[in-house]
């Protein structure tokens, strides 16, 4: 029983590394582009603010009041770009056509070159199901909408040369499944001789509709799930794997595209 509570315990503080670290990854990334805005709409306000001044107009006496009167006219007109962009986003998000709106006429911008928004999976759209299973005490979903199919554990034939994760073939009527040592992929730095030996593989998970299968110790159960339960993987990060952690559960909701490709390119976790 010490040992199962142990092993409890060592989870939860490796799922609550992985939130705190996805965290820290996005607020990082939210404040470098929220600076990024404004220092460009500052450069903006001081260049269109900027009076053109000769050598004869300006006397050595007023060069200060100009340069105080360029700093006021550039922090009114920030000010200006502030509020109309704010009260534009509000707007948009209400879906209100801006122009029936906006009392002040927002000049219109150069038209960058428009990049296709990525395609939203269908488990990033209301409830979604996914399948739980353990693995060395570790809870790992599956959306079942990317789920292949569950087979049970059978005869598997080693092959050289091959990562350590990679555990064999395993024949499943005419198709080759290539399974994976999923302990040893997801966590590299706790395998050991003694996780090695306490592994029970019992069943083989398949991702989507590829020749890829995790190998876990127990199937738990399905649930449904809503979009809040998860806190979604929303930028680049270390882990591309992972589509998110299910905070309820405490649980890796597994990114079956992004772990195929890892896979397919003999890359585990570490990568």
């Amino acid at each position: 029983m010490s040992n199962l509570i142990a092993s409890q315990k060592v989870m939860q503080h490796y799922l609550a590394a992985l939130l705190t670290e996805e965290e820290q990854t996005e607020q990082v990334v939210l404040a470098e582009q929220k600076k990024q805005q404004l220092n460009e709409l500052l450069s903006q306000a001081v260049v269109s603010t900027s009076p053109a001044v000769t050598k004869t107009s300006v006397q050595p006496d007023t060069k200060a009041q100009v340069k105080a009167d360029t700093e006021a006219k550039a922090l009114a007109a920030l000010k200006e770009r502030f509020a109309v962009a704010e009260k534009t986003q509000q707007l948009q998000q209400r879906d209100v056509p801006v122009a029936e709106r906006l009392a002040t006429p927002v000049k219109a911008e150069p038209q960058q070159p428009q990049v296709a928004a990525p395609v939203l999976k269908d488990y990033r759209q209301g409830k979604f199901q996914a399948l739980f299973f353990d693995v060395a005490g570790l809870k790992v979903a599956v959306p079942l909408k990317e789920l292949g199919g569950i087979h049970q554990m059978g005869k598997i034939s080693s092959l050289i040369g091959k990562p350590e994760w990679f555990k064999g073939v395993m024949l499943y009527r005419e198709q080759k499944i290539n399974t994976v040592d999923t302990a040893c992929w997801v966590m590299p730095e706790k395998y050991d001789a003694m996780l090695q030996e306490k592994l029970n593989y019992q069943y083989v998970i398949m991702l989507g509709n590829s020749d890829w299968g995790l190998c876990c110790e127990t199937l738990i159960n399905t649930y449904v799930l809503e979009q809040d339960d998860v806190k979604w993987r929303e930028v680049g990060g270390k882990r591309p794997w992972m589509a998110g952690l299910i905070k309820k559960h405490m649980c890796v909701l597994v990114d079956v595209d992004a772990m195929i490709d890892l896979l397919n390119r003999g890359l585990d976790i570490s990568a």
